[in-house]
């Protein structure tokens, strides 16, 4: 199978596959998270070096803030429960996104991970929290503009060196974005980084997303003709 080094995946459809089974939108989020663990274990089986999840836009504080409020709570629960087994797998936790405007324990629980984790070298598993890509890619240019004024850098920027400004510097480009529960959007989701990414949607909520689906995910990548605006001769 075609290597895939990074896969980035939209979280989507928590709250619907709760109602569905007749339970609040809260139980679908639960589900999900205890699902982030399955699919990242499985996405480093099946070769994956980068694992970016959406965890949380800077859009989704438009929802009720009991739902918001229980969002961030989330991060605790979930490292609380499995960081240890992803230190032992030599898991690394990385969080993109404005952790500044976060409540102080879930930005605190965050930058814990990171911290307790940095030293690891498997697979890097990226939160996405308090993100949205066109506010990244806005900070990045005010950062450029900045450096210029102060002389720390000219006019002569390339691609490469604006991703340095980037949240997502030290990872690769995508690979592969994959979107759960059938809608077909890119929601405010790495812009940049997806410029030639392949896109999968798929019809299973993110609580229904296993590593079967993983795995036939990849499999149809590998059968994608990667050009980058090229032509093969």
């Amino acid at each position: 199978m075609k290597e895939c080094s990074h896969v980035a995946i939209i979280m989507d459809g928590n709250g619907r596959w709760a109602k569905a089974q007749g339970k609040p939108r809260t139980a679908g989020h639960l589900a999900g998270a205890d699902n982030v663990r399955t699919i990242a274990i499985a996405a480093n089986e099946l070769g994956v070096k980068y694992l970016t999840l959406y965890a949380f836009s800077t859009e989704n504080w438009k929802r009720s803030q009991e739902e918001v409020g229980y969002l961030m709570k989330l991060p605790k629960f979930f490292f609380e429960k499995y960081m240890k087994e992803f230190i032992g797998r030599g898991f690394r936790i990385r969080i993109i996104g404005e952790m500044d405007a976060l409540p102080e324990g879930t930005a605190q629980v965050l930058r814990e991970a990171e911290e307790e984790s940095a030293s690891n070298t498997g697979l890097s598993l990226n939160i996405a929290m308090n993100y949205g890509s066109q506010r990244e890619i806005l900070l990045a240019a005010k950062a450029y503009a900045r450096d210029v004024a102060e002389g720390k850098a000219d006019l002569n920027l390339d691609e490469t060196g604006f991703e340095q400004y980037l949240m997502t510097k030290d990872f690769p480009p995508v690979d592969l974005l994959i979107r759960t529960s059938g809608e077909q959007r890119i929601s405010n989701y790495l812009l940049w980084q997806i410029a030639y990414a392949e896109l999968e949607f798929v019809d299973e909520a993110w609580p229904e997303f296993t590593p079967e689906v993983l795995k036939r995910c990849l499999e149809e990548y590998s059968h994608r003709d990667r050009r980058f605006g090229g032509v093969k001769q």
